[in-house]
């Protein structure tokens, strides 16, 4: 069974564009959120308090598709959902499903690397430490 977090979002005056609506790139943001929410649920600590592997920095995005389904407004209260949709070598994808209640709102597909600092303190992307997909599998 997938491990799935659930990251609440109420949607704020300021998240709206004149129209009323919110502004495309709040999802995306609070999407990030919702990445780091779902390591930290599944037990997984603070990317900076990580030393294995060494120089371990965390998960940047490498690529989001997202698609809108309906509009939010102000004052709604949303849930993200989030789950690892696929596991790579190097790299994850992450599937969101931004619900309200029970409509959905968007979904967003973010694929992402796991980077750690080598000697010269270039990210690169590393292979996924086992104990964090044991973690979140």
């Amino acid at each position: 069974m997938t491990k799935t977090s659930v990251f609440n979002v109420q949607v704020q005056f300021g998240d709206c564009d004149p129209a009323g609506i919110v502004f495309f790139p709040n999802f995306l943001r609070w999407m990030d959120a919702a990445s780091l929410h779902f390591f930290r649920q599944q037990g997984v600590p603070a990317w900076s308090q990580i030393t294995d592997p060494p120089g371990f920095v965390g998960t940047p995005l490498l690529e989001i598709h997202t698609r809108f389904v309906q509009s939010a407004t102000y004052p709604e209260d949303l849930q993200i959902h989030t789950h690892i949709d696929s596991w790579a070598p190097k790299v994850i994808v992450q599937l969101h499903r931004v619900m309200r209640g029970e409509t959905l709102i968007c979904e967003g597909r973010e694929t992402r690397a796991f980077c750690a600092r080598d000697e010269t303190g270039r990210m690169r992307a590393i292979p996924i430490p086992a104990w964090i997909r044991e973690l979140c599998e």
